[in-house]
């Protein structure tokens, strides 16, 4: 018997409703599985198994998706949809869904292309920041915004990734204000 506590399972259901992204990154989902399976062992997130879906789509969907749930008749890069249920529900050994995150190729793609980021890196750092909006983390006021950014930078590192804050990227985004829930 091992003294070491029992490791948590993710499963992590990945939705492609836009083939554009296979031909952009043919390892979409092995990234983006990598980038949900780090955010959640960094931050800790044990106990029962857990479930996160990532659907991959284009700007059109995402645009309906952004109106009906956010009121916001525009493309955004990710929008999260936390798991509001209440979670004692859940029965025993089966997973606990934490939310949806849901991305756009074109956005993404542009945002990439104008701050000099690779389509991969700039995917997975929204994926893991998808993941975070889904465990509670916020970026509405100042205080939120550094403590989910300083996050995102140490979760990326270990994926090998950039600091997406750093230079003109952060300028760029300051510039463009904040475009992503």
């Amino acid at each position: 018997m091992s003294d070491e506590p029992e490791s948590t399972t993710f499963e992590i259901a990945v939705s492609v409703h836009d083939a554009a992204w296979l031909d952009a990154l043919g390892d979409l989902e092995v990234r983006a599985r990598s980038a949900v399976t780090t955010a959640l062992g960094h931050l800790e997130v044990g106990g029962q198994p857990l479930e996160v879906s990532l659907v991959f789509t284009d700007d059109a969907e995402q645009r309906i998706l952004n109106r009906d749930y956010r009121q916001s008749d525009r493309a955004t890069n990710v929008l999260s949809f936390p798991n509001m249920a209440d979670d004692a529900g859940t029965p025993a050994g089966l997973p606990r869904l934490l939310g949806d995150v849901v991305l756009a190729r074109e956005t993404i793609a542009r945002e990439a292309a104008e701050q000099g980021k690779s389509l991969a890196d700039h995917s997975t750092h929204l994926v893991v920041h998808g993941t975070l909006h889904l465990l509670g983390y916020d970026h509405d006021e100042a205080a939120e915004a550094a403590a989910m950014e300083a996050l995102e930078i140490a979760i990326l590192a270990a994926l090998g990734i950039a600091d997406p804050y750093a230079g003109d990227a952060a300028a760029a985004r300051q510039a463009e204000g904040t475009n992503h829930g």
